[in-house]
C-alpha cells in the first residue's frame, strides 16, 4: 500500500516541534486513524529519522533527542526552479490546492535556505510579473536573474553586458523598473541611461549584470512592467510591417490578436469603411446574428518576419477586415481562401467506396 508522501511529511513535521505526540493526538490532526500513524512512523524509521516510542499512559511518539533535521540543501538554481514552478503553476491556475498550500510551501522553502540565497529569492518573489501567453522556457542565467530582481526591488542601477538577435553586443546602464516572464522567456524593463528611454532586454541575451554604486528614482506613478514588455514587443522591427482594419471590439481582437503580438487601436478618421462601400466588407453585409452592432472599426499593427500565420487567425476571428499594408498578406488570404473552399467541395467519399 503506498503512503501519501504529504501527510509523512506533516507529520515529521508536527514531531520536529518537539515534545511527546501521543497516537490518538497525531491521528486527530493527521486526519487518519492510529494504524496509519504507526505505517507512517516506519516510513519515517525506513528514511533515517529516528523516531522514538514512548510507552506508558501519556506515550506516543517524539524524535530522538538531539535529533535536527539537516538544511535544505538547494542550489540557486534549484532554489529558483522550485520557487518559479510554484507561483508560475499559481499563476496559470494549474495548482489545485488552496492558494495558502503555495504560500505554506514557499514559506518553508524560505525559512530553511541561507540568508543569502533567501535575500536574492525574496527580490524576485517581490518583483516578477507574469503574463498569460507561458510557453516552454528558454535557458536564463540564474545569477543574471536574481541580480536583476534585487536590482529592481532596490532601486540600484545595472551595467548589462548585452548580445542583440544579430550576435552584436553591447554594453548598457539600466534602471530596471521590473522582471517579466513571458512565451517562456524572462525580459528585464527599465529606463536605458544612454538613450533615457524605456528600453525591454530578453534576460537570455544578458551576458552578465553588474550593480553600480548608487540608486534611481522609481519608476512613473502607474507604471506596469507586464504591460510594458507586451508594448515592446509589439513594436520590435520585423521584415513585414502589417496594417489591417478590423471590425470588432477590442475584445474579441485581443483574444486571437494579444498585445505581445499587435498594437489595436481604434478607427477615427473619415478613411474608416463606411456603409457605402460593399467593397470594403461593409457591416451591412453582416446578419444581426453573426456580429455585435456595438462592435467599431480598429486597427490592428503588427511586424512580423513571416506573414504565413495571419490569414489563419483573421479566419478565427471571423469578422470584417480591410488589409491595408502588405500586399503579399491580401496573396496569402486568398490562398487560404482557396485551400478551405476546396477542402469543403470534398465529399468524402473514397474512389469504388459508398463514403
Amino acid at each position: 500500500m503506498s503512503r501519501p508522501t504529504g501527510r509523512v511529511l506533516a507529520l515529521l513535521e508536527i514531531l520536529q516541534a518537539g515534545g511527546t505526540r501521543t497516537v490518538a493526538d497525531l491521528a486527530d490532526r493527521l486526519g487518519v486513524d492510529e494504524r496509519t500513524v504507526r505505517r507512517y512512523v516506519d516510513h519515517l524509521d525506513e528514511l533515517g529519522i529516528p523516531v522514538t516510542s514512548v510507552r506508558g499512559r501519556y506515550g506516543g511518539y517524539r524524535l530522538a533527542r538531539g535529533y535536527r533535521m539537516p538544511p535544505l540543501m538547494l542550489s540557486d538554481d534549484e532554489s529558483l526552479a522550485v520557487v518559479l514552478g510554484l507561483l508560475a503553476g499559481r499563476h496559470a491556475g494549474l495548482l489545485t490546492t488552496p492558494p495558502a498550500a503555495t504560500e505554506s510551501a514557499i514559506a518553508k522553502i524560505r525559512r530553511v535556505l541561507p540568508d543569502t540565497v533567501r535575500q536574492r529569492l525574496d527580490a524576485l518573489i517581490e518583483t516578477v510579473g507574469f503574463t498569460v501567453d507561458e510557453r516552454p522556457g528558454v535557458s536564463t542565467g540564474t545569477g543574471v536573474l536574481l541580480t536583476l530582481a534585487g536590482a529592481v526591488r532596490d532601486r540600484v542601477p545595472v551595467r548589462i553586458g548585452y548580445r542583440d538577435r544579430s550576435g552584436t553586443g553591447s554594453e548598457r546602464t539600466l534602471s530596471p523598473y521590473g522582471v517579466v516572464s513571458h512565451a517562456g522567456r524572462w525580459y528585464v524593463t527599465g529606463q536605458d541611461s544612454a538613450s533615457g528611454e524605456l528600453r525591454s532586454f530578453r534576460v537570455d541575451r544578458i551576458i552578465r549584470a553588474d550593480l553600480l554604486p548608487g540608486s534611481f528614482r522609481p519608476a512613473p506613478a502607474g507604471f506596469d512592467p507586464t504591460a510594458a514588455v507586451l508594448s515592446a514587443l509589439a513594436r520590435t522591427p520585423w521584415t513585414h510591417q502589417v496594417r489591417i482594419r478590423i471590425r470588432a471590439t477590442t475584445t474579441e481582437a485581443r483574444r486571437v490578436f494579444p498585445a505581445s503580438v499587435a498594437s489595436i487601436e481604434d478607427v477615427t478618421d473619415q478613411n474608416s469603411p463606411d456603409q457605402n462601400s460593399p467593397d470594403q466588407n461593409s457591416p451591412d453585409q453582416d446578419s444581426p446574428e453573426d456580429h455585435d452592432a456595438t462592435a467599431g472599426w480598429l486597427l490592428l499593427r503588427l511586424q512580423v518576419e513571416d506573414l504565413g500565420w495571419i490569414p489563419g487567425l483573421l479566419a478565427v476571428l471571423d469578422r470584417p477586415f480591410v488589409i491595408e499594408e502588405p500586399d503579399d498578406l491580401r496573396e496569402g488570404v486568398r490562398r487560404l481562401a482557396d485551400r478551405l473552399v476546396h477542402s469543403a467541395d470534398k465529399t468524402g467519399r473514397r474512389p469504388g467506396g459508398t463514403g
